[in-house]
């Protein structure tokens, strides 16, 4: 973990020597993409079976705090009371007595006044890094695996194929794509609805999307107090309701009324989500090892994040009303859900014939 914050520095340190945003970015990912797997599995391999749930619902909403406080520092940095401070300009003129001429000059992000700004940045990220050298060891060790990239490409189909055949497993990880998938469109189709039926500007209609977050605070909380992992699958009728009120939302004026309705698909998701998080945990612990499980779980996630944006492109393209485009959203996510508590309650009914 310690490790993947400091390539996360580095793709930092890229931009500040005036590489290509998407290249720096993509070095940031790339530390994100294998971050995540530590983190969640070690969480596993930490805490008991019994307990996931509540560790899950703790984690969730420190990331979702994270995202917001991430979105208010993001604005801090780059604001005009910052930037022409005497604290930015002295590290700023710091900085470039450092840097290379040649790095500043190609308009990059780590070109001009975004130099202090960014280099605070990668001081928090040397923090996260500091502190994970302060985060325990499970104990838990597993044999070494090949380096080669056809044998890691062979393993990772091969994991992934064995966690979605798990019955429980496959019915998480299907509940939780589908659910990151729609929460991610979501939130450009929230900012075009609230520019074009509420007439906000984008900066109040991001207020909106923060509603989203502070439901799902609510709900990952609720379920981390009081859903035990047994009763994870009773939780997919959660994502039924959260399909129901995206419609919902296409019909509301009210700026306020509309930070409730959203609040409230937030809620739904998070209370959904940590459950069934856990459960997929627990079983690719079983199956496979934590962070190869969470590895798989954060791939399909992801897929399901592109194939649902590419939709929604898509839909935009041809010009569709934002109404109907919540109403599709929404009646994707509800009948998706209902198709998967629809085949559980058929295989639980033919284990229950076959026990007769």
């Amino acid at each position: 973990m310690a490790l993947m914050n400091g390539v996360k520095v580095l793709g930092g340190v890229s931009l500040l020597l005036g590489a290509l945003p998407v290249l720096g970015m993509a070095i940031v990912g790339i530390g994100a993409a294998a971050y995540a797997p530590a983190k969640f599995g070690l969480l596993t391999e930490l805490v008991p079976a019994e307990r996931l749930v509540a560790a899950n619902a703790w984690l969730e909403v420190s990331v979702v705090c994270a995202a917001l406080l991430g979105v208010v520092l993001g604005g801090l940095l780059v604001s005009p009371w910052l930037l022409q401070s005497a604290f930015a300009q002295a590290l700023q003129a710091f900085l470039q007595s450092f840097l290379p001429t040649a790095g500043l000059g190609g308009g990059g992000v780590g070109s001009g006044r975004l130099l202090a700004p960014l280099a605070l940045l990668l001081a928090l990220y040397a923090l996260a890094a500091a502190l994970n050298l302060g985060v325990p060891d499970s104990g838990a060790r597993y044999a070494r695996r090949a380096l080669h990239p056809v044998a890691l490409l062979r393993d990772f189909v091969g994991a992934n194929r064995t966690l979605w055949r798990d019955r429980e497993g496959g019915l998480s990880l299907a509940a939780t794509t589908i659910v990151w998938g729609v929460g991610a469109t979501l939130q450009f189709a929230v900012l075009r609805w609230a520019v074009e039926q509420l007439g906000l500007g984008l900066e109040r209609a991001a207020y909106l999307q923060a509603a989203v977050a502070v439901g799902v605070i609510c709900g990952a909380t609720a379920a981390g107090r009081w859903v035990p992992m047994h009763r994870a699958k009773q939780l997919l009728g959660a994502g039924v309701l959260l399909g129901l009120l995206l419609p919902l939302v296409a019909g509301v004026q009210d700026v306020t009324l509309a930070a409730l309705v959203l609040a409230g698909v937030g809620a739904a998701g998070g209370f959904m989500v940590v459950p069934l998080n856990a459960l997929l945990q627990h079983r690719g612990y079983t199956l496979l090892s934590a962070g190869r499980s969470i590895a798989v779980q954060g791939f399909n996630e992801n897929l399901g994040v592109l194939v649902m944006l590419a939709a929604y492109a898509a839909l935009q393209a041809t010009e569709l009303s934002i109404a109907a485009t919540l109403w599709a959203l929404g009646a994707a996510m509800s009948l998706s859900i209902a198709a998967l508590m629809w085949r559980e309650r058929r295989h639980a009914l033919a284990q229950a014939a076959v026990a007769r």
